[in-house]
């Protein structure tokens, strides 16, 4: 399994694209989601950047370090977003592979703080 960030020279633009939207689009914002994820491959931003874990060159997993995901906060990032794993893949340690990698990552672009939301209200 190897954890990657989506470039504009990658074969996972599209791709990736396609998976977050069908993990947290809805039918009236594939647009939104194309353009935030097209324009976060600049590699002179360090933020918003969204990555996927391939097995297998599946896709099988995401997750996404974002400057602003709550409105009213827009102080403070960055944020620690859309993390999701396919069901088949569940309960293998792959979020906490991510939210480590997401925690490297932060580190390694001189943020000392990541931020995340939930509205999670019971465990699953």
């Amino acid at each position: 399994m190897k954890i990657e960030v989506i470039t504009k020279n990658n074969h996972l633009l599209e791709k990736g694209i396609a998976y977050f939207w069908k993990q947290w689009g809805s039918d009236s914002n594939f647009d939104f989601y194309r353009d935030c994820i097209k324009n976060s491959v600049s590699e002179n931003n360090a933020l918003p950047k969204f990555y996927l874990l391939l097995h297998n060159d599946e896709i099988i997993a995401s997750y996404a370090l974002l400057i602003n995901d709550i409105i009213s906060r827009q102080d403070i990032f960055p944020w620690f977003a859309c993390l999701f794993v396919d069901e088949n893949f569940k309960n293998q340690g792959i979020a906490k592979k991510l939210i480590t990698n997401a925690i490297n990552e932060c580190k390694n672009k001189g943020f000392k703080t990541v931020y995340l939301s939930t509205d999670l209200k019971k465990l699953l």
